[in-house]
Order: structure tokens, then C-alpha cells, then sequence
């Protein structure tokens, strides 16, 4: 459960992000930012990142999608030219693999 937060503009253009937050979820992030070596705060500041691109970015297609209507769909469809020619799909026990022609 996370609660209130509280913003405070310092010097440089950066801001003091307070959290106030059960222990568990702290734990849990201290796991997650100590498996990849990083403090907590790094390890927020880097997921809160990411997840503000995927938004932009998600944001930016769908603006893409009204602007060219029919045809955004089209170009999304998977094309022949995503396989290089001199490869083939070839079907085995194993599932499928691309192999040479």
C-alpha cells in the first residue's frame, strides 16, 4: 500500500519525492533493487522511468493510429520481408526452426 506522497523542488531542477509505504512492499523492493545491485531509490526511479516511456510511447501510436486511420493496421500486419529470403520455416518434432535454403 503506498500513501501520500509529498513533492519538493531543489536546486538543479530535481524534486524530493517523499513515499510513505507498508513495510512489505519496502521489502519487496529491496529485494527486486539488491538483485540487480541498485539502491531502492534508483530501482524506483529507473521502474517509474520505464513505465512513463511505455505510456509516451503507447500515447505517440495511438495518436499515430487516428492520424493514418486503415492504413496504421496494414503496416502493423507481419510482412513477408520480416523473413530474409535465403531462410525457411521448416516444421520438425521439436516445433519449428528457420534453416538455410
Amino acid at each position: 500500500m503506498v500513501l501520500p506522497v509529498a513533492a519538493t523542488l531543489v536546486g538543479m531542477g530535481t524534486s524530493v519525492l517523499s513515499l510513505r509505504m507498508d513495510g512489505e512492499l519496502l521489502d519487496r523492493l529491496r529485494d527486486r533493487a539488491a538483485k540487480r545491485g541498485m539502491s531502492v531509490q534508483d530501482y524506483v526511479i529507473r521502474t517509474l522511468s520505464r513505465d512513463d516511456f511505455d505510456e509516451r510511447f503507447r500515447t505517440a501510436v495511438e495518436e499515430t493510429e487516428k492520424f493514418y486511420g486503415a492504413d496504421a493496421d496494414a503496416c502493423a500486419a507481419p510482412s513477408r520481408l520480416s523473413q530474409p529470403s535465403h531462410t525457411r520455416t521448416v516444421r520438425t518434432s521439436g516445433g519449428t526452426r528457420g534453416t538455410p535454403s
